[in-house]
């Protein structure tokens, strides 16, 4: 809320982040970071004040207090906190079946709490994954990194070009991969030898959002 009021406000003033940083005497990159929701607000109470008197509006207003019916000391008073949120691209959807082309649309943007540890999320295709209870239709929030431990559920890029969300089994020894759906129609994926080659582990999956039938 503080970022996209702090953006809302240069922009009505007709500065640059490079000139508001100067007038505000913080780096440019910092100004960047509070917008984007990187960084959720000044740790300083003296920032936050010298910000909100610089364009003229109140604290309530800045920490986007005002039409909530609570003030600022309203919150502090009865130890409330406002939700931070943050905007997560959405990677187009993902197969919980056959591996299939994952399209990207990085245009999109799904806004979440800021608690949520995640750097992309996926829409499920299909009915692999409902064991997991992931069902078609479901957003999966992932966090990117290029190993999972076994059992965990991922994206995983297989031939190069194909995404599928599984369960992950690596074992060294054998020079092997499996991919298990939590669906027992849906056979085990295996991957051994020179095939290992062409799978990636794009994410671990943290964390799915439903919608109500």
């Amino acid at each position: 809320m503080f970022g996209s009021k702090l953006k809302d406000l240069r922009k009505r003033a007709g500065l640059s982040q490079e000139e508001l940083a100067k007038k505000l005497g913080i780096s440019k990159s910092t100004i960047g970071m509070y917008e984007q929701g990187q960084r959720k607000k000044p740790q300083s109470d003296e920032v936050l004040k010298s910000i909100a008197d610089f364009f003229g509006v109140s604290l309530d207003y800045l920490m986007g207090y005002e039409g909530s019916g609570l003030t600022a000391e309203d919150m502090a008073r009865y130890n409330l906190r406002p939700i931070a949120t943050k905007k997560i691209p959405m990677l187009g959807s993902i197969p919980c079946g056959v591996p299939t082309m994952c399209e990207q649309d990085f245009e999109t943007f799904i806004e979440v709490s800021d608690s949520i540890n995640a750097d992309f999320c996926l829409t499920a295709k299909g009915d692999s994954m409902i064991n997991a209870r992931i069902l078609d239709g479901d957003v999966v929030f992932i966090r990117e990194q290029s190993t999972v431990e076994n059992g965990e559920i991922a994206a995983v890029l297989v031939n190069d070009n194909e995404v599928t969300l599984k369960r992950f089994y690596y074992y060294p020894e054998l020079q092997q991969i499996i991919l298990y759906a939590e669906n027992p129609k849906y056979q085990p994926m295996v991957y051994e030898g020179e095939a290992l080659g062409h799978i990636r582990v794009l994410g671990k999956a943290v964390m799915f959002t439903s919608r109500i039938a």
